[in-house]
């Protein structure tokens, strides 16, 4: 009866061992895949551009911005439109002067007969989460959208907004279009 006994608790305490080590072979595999696969995903999304100082990251559908639906509307919707998120490191330890620019995207117009003119166009521009700037997008000069500095080992964080101005004639029945590209150019 005991050498009994003494056999049931030999045979659990193998069991038991046995099932910790597949849990913990377990754990350690999901552990080392999760990690693989975050760390896959976020190098992919580190650095989209960079200069010999600036790292530019494009967060959200990458350096296009685009208008894809014609509904004319005020500044004040406008500036609740979806945003195009991008970030701006400085990666020296003196500060960097740049500019960010709107560039008419050319294969888009060569290959689109019905594209949203430049007068009917308003573009916002946030940086740091500060106020929004507001401009025409045909009175930027040579499509300038912010002309900065940014400081030592900084970060600025932008969000670029596109609509149609609320005065514009187009109307929302037309199927114009208009994509552009956003440019991060440092300057020497």
């Amino acid at each position: 009866m005991i050498v009994m006994r003494c056999f049931v608790v030999n045979r659990l305490t193998k069991e038991i061992i046995k099932n910790t080590f597949y849990v913990g072979i377990i754990l350690l595999f999901a552990s080392i895949s999760t990690y693989l696969i975050y760390n896959k995903f976020q190098n992919t999304r580190d650095v989209d551009f960079s200069s010999k100082s600036l790292d530019v990251v494009y967060h959200d559908s990458g350096n296009k911005i685009s208008i894809n639906k014609i509904v004319p509307m005020t500044d004040s919707v406008g500036l609740s439109s979806n945003a195009y998120n991008l970030s701006i490191k400085n990666n020296l330890t003196i500060p960097v002067k740049y500019i960010v620019k709107i560039v008419e995207d050319e294969d888009f117009i060569i290959n689109n007969d019905k594209v949203v003119p430049r007068e009917d166009i308003r573009v916002s521009i946030k940086v740091n989460k500060s106020n929004n700037e507001i401009y025409n997008l045909s009175d930027l000069e040579n499509g300038v959208l912010l002309d900065t500095e940014i400081g030592a080992l900084e970060k600025n964080d932008l969000s670029i907004r596109l609509w149609i101005n609320k005065d514009s004639n187009i109307s929302n029945t037309n199927d114009m279009k208009y994509q552009a590209i956003i440019k991060v150019v440092e300057i020497d």
